[in-house]
């Protein structure tokens, strides 16, 4: 308990939720640190993309290498535009469902069960996916500094990860205000560091990048895409660089995480961390043509502009890398903060495990930090931390769950349409009104809904074979899984509903069992424990010892003296195979009949002394469970091994003993 203390934080008591509500200054660095810190590989990957079409020569087209890295700017400035025709649809997705869920409730309200398990499975894809490209990434700026470092580059990302983690169990009001740090820390460095360099170019001053400085991509990673022609590189750019866009629906999915007015707060934190964005990737993108940065495994763009801007030495070139690796490592608090609440989301409409739904001490959904931090530790571990690797399976999902958001949103408008002034229509999750400006909200989400469709199908076709495919196959996958889950929770919730039917109280024969494994002060509470329920009972022995079986017989007759006590071979030394055959004959003889199972269990103070228990008792109960008509009682026995009463009491037992080791029930 001390250790967890330390580490996660003294327990909160659930009314202390609504007190962990966030400001829009610290929400910022909650749910934007995702979409901001795209701005230091989404230009990066852009020019990967592009030097592939200068290399290979893009038969089709015969202008300068440098005149095709160019490009890079145009593309930028086309996918500016897309954050904000994104950014307007999402605001008003804020106002009409203000207790959150983003794509999941909008598809759900809108288009059914089927249509918000495909969203939900998307945008789940996604915030694991964030995880790991942005500590990735985070972990590529700093080996971009110390190359000492780059064969430990997986132990990193995944050490981080797990401090993640820690810090996110401890809440996300704790966590926000942990994050906002170095979320305005790198906000603050790179618009002084833009700044600086805008200012540098215009005045003439501004210095180039020296090629023999940069390991430059080898031929060996671009020689198999010569053969696609431009527009096919042009397009592969794009949606590269579209990775800008992963995080700006994380604020409509968290909407209930902000104070009051949540959806006013919520809408300017979203136009804020937009235009920062837009600000951000068009200065990043600009210069850094200017500079002619080159695309390499070895060195970030970001540290390329640095270099350029403040010189080699600089330790301001270091302090822009420092800010960089930090953003990018506290990316992965966006996903942090919206894949529990989604995950709870879908498992408190029984997709999911229900534990999902779980608020640990800290009030927050414990289990889906756990499981996020699990898979986004694979795909590092898989992808040998490299966000080259990562980004191909990126963005399908987080496109899919826009279009399917902004369709629904389009949806919901036009039954707004229908109605008269001062009428209302029954939602799922909000009543839907009359709207009169439902035409030009209509127009703009249709807009949104169109664009973000035919980036993710230009996604999906240029990195199909570079690992989108595997996106592609797994979103169904997972539907189906949902579904599986969910049938299984109708299932029981029929097997369990007494509508319609008459509940079975009809009294039945008990037979009671004792589980012994010894004979000593625990085994003697077990049989007043089963004398005081007043049925038949009998004593059982597993003997996966024979000679040992023996010595319990007799030491039975001698200290309990009553009752019968059956000795049940287990020649393979098994323990639950034997009683469960033992029950199942019983019940053939009584059919219908309850068997009553009494078994003990020691209870130590500490984990560790637990542990050097057999503490069968688990395997009794996992195996007997699955018996129909089997009640299973366990009665612990619990020693407080510092005590010095106990320890007297039990050393004057232990001179009563024979010499037989004496062990739990």
């Amino acid at each position: 308990m001390g250790i967890r203390h330390v580490l996660i934080g003294k327990r909160l008591e659930t009314k202390d939720l609504a007190h962990q509500a966030v400001s829009k200054v610290v929400g910022l660095a909650v749910f934007a640190s995702d979409a901001l810190s795209s701005t230091a590989y989404a230009t990066e990957e852009i020019l990967i993309i592009l030097s592939i079409a200068a290399a290979s020569g893009a038969a089709m087209w015969s202008g300068a290498s440098g005149t095709i890295l160019g490009l890079s700017l145009p593309i930028a400035i086309a996918i500016a535009l897309l954050i904000a025709i994104v950014t307007i649809s999402y605001r008003q997705t804020i106002h009409a469902y203000p207790n959150g869920g983003g794509a999941y409730i909008v598809a759900r309200d809108n288009f059914g069960e089927l249509p918000a398990q495909v969203a939900g499975a998307a945008l789940l894809t996604d915030y694991i996916l964030t995880v790991a490209v942005s500590i990735s990434s985070g972990v590529a700026q700093i080996t971009s500094l110390f190359e000492g470092l780059l064969p430990y580059k997986v132990h990193i990302a995944v050490g981080v990860i797990l401090l993640m983690m820690i810090v996110n169990l401890r809440g996300v009001k704790e966590s926000g205000r942990v994050f906002a740090v170095p979320t305005y820390f790198f906000l603050g460095t790179m618009f002084l560091t833009l700044a600086y360099g805008l200012f540098q170019y215009f005045s003439g001053a501004l210095g180039v990048i020296d090629p023999s400085s940069v390991i430059p991509l080898e031929n060996a990673e671009i020689a198999p895409e010569a053969g696609f022609g431009l527009i096919f590189l042009i397009l592969r750019a794009f949606s590269s660089g579209c990775t800008a866009l992963t995080g700006i629906e994380a604020i409509s999915n968290g909407i209930q995480a902000f104070k009051e007015p949540k959806s006013k707060n919520a809408a300017a934190t979203l136009t804020w961390m937009s235009g920062i964005l837009i600000v951000l990737f068009i200065s990043i993108t600009f210069l850094a043509n200017q500079i002619h940065a080159i695309p390499s495994h070895t060195e970030t763009v970001i540290s390329q502009l640095g270099r350029a801007i403040y010189g080699d030495t600089s330790v301001m070139h270091f302090v822009v890398l420092g800010a960089t690796a930090l953003i990018l490592l506290m990316a992965a608090n966006t996903s942090y903060a919206d894949f529990p609440r989604l995950a709870a989301l879908q498992a408190g409409d029984g997709f999911l495990p229900r534990q999902l739904t779980y608020r640990g001490g800290r009030l927050v959904f414990s289990w889906g930090i756990v499981f996020l931090s699990v898979a986004a530790s694979f795909l590092v571990i898989i992808a040998n931390a490299s966000t080259t690797a990562l980004i191909p399976l990126y963005a399908v999902g987080v496109f899919l769950s826009f279009t399917m958001s902004q369709a629904g949103m389009v949806k919901r408008f036009l039954k707004a349409g229908k109605l008269k002034p001062g009428e209302k229509m029954k939602g799922l999750e909000k009543d839907i009104e009359y709207d009169r400006h439902w035409r030009e909200h209509a127009l703009i989400s249709g807009f949104g809904a169109v664009c973000t469709f035919v980036v993710m199908v230009v996604f999906a076709v240029t990195k199909f074979t570079h690992g989108a495919w595997f996106i592609v196959v797994l979103i169904p996958a997972l539907v189906y899984v949902f579904f599986k889950i969910h049938d299984h929770y109708k299932e029981v919730a029929e097997a369990l509903s007494l509508a319609g039917r008459r509940p079975d109280v009809e009294a039945r024969d008990v037979t009671t069992l004792i589980l012994v494994d010894d004979v000593h002060a625990e085994t003697a509470r077990l049989v007043n424990f089963a004398k005081s329920l007043k049925h038949p009972w009998k004593a059982v022995h597993i003997a996966v010892n024979p000679e040992k079986a023996e010595v319990v017989k007799k030491k039975w007759q001698q200290r309990i003296g009553e009752g019968e006590i059956v000795i049940i071979p287990s020649p393979y030394r098994q323990l639950a195979e034997p009683i469960t055959d033992y029950i199942e004959n019983i019940q053939a003889e009584k059919p219908g009949s309850f068997v009553h199972i009494i078994m003990g269990h020691l209870g130590m103070d500490t984990f560790w002394e637990q542990a050097l228990h057999q503490n069968s008792s688990y395997i009794f109960t996992l195996s007997l469970s699955r018996l129909e008509n089997v009640v299973v009682t366990t009665v612990p026995y619990h020693i407080h091994t510092g005590d010095d009463d106990d320890e007297e009491a039990l050393q004057e037992a232990a001179k009563q003993e024979s010499p037989t080791p004496v062990s739990e029930s």
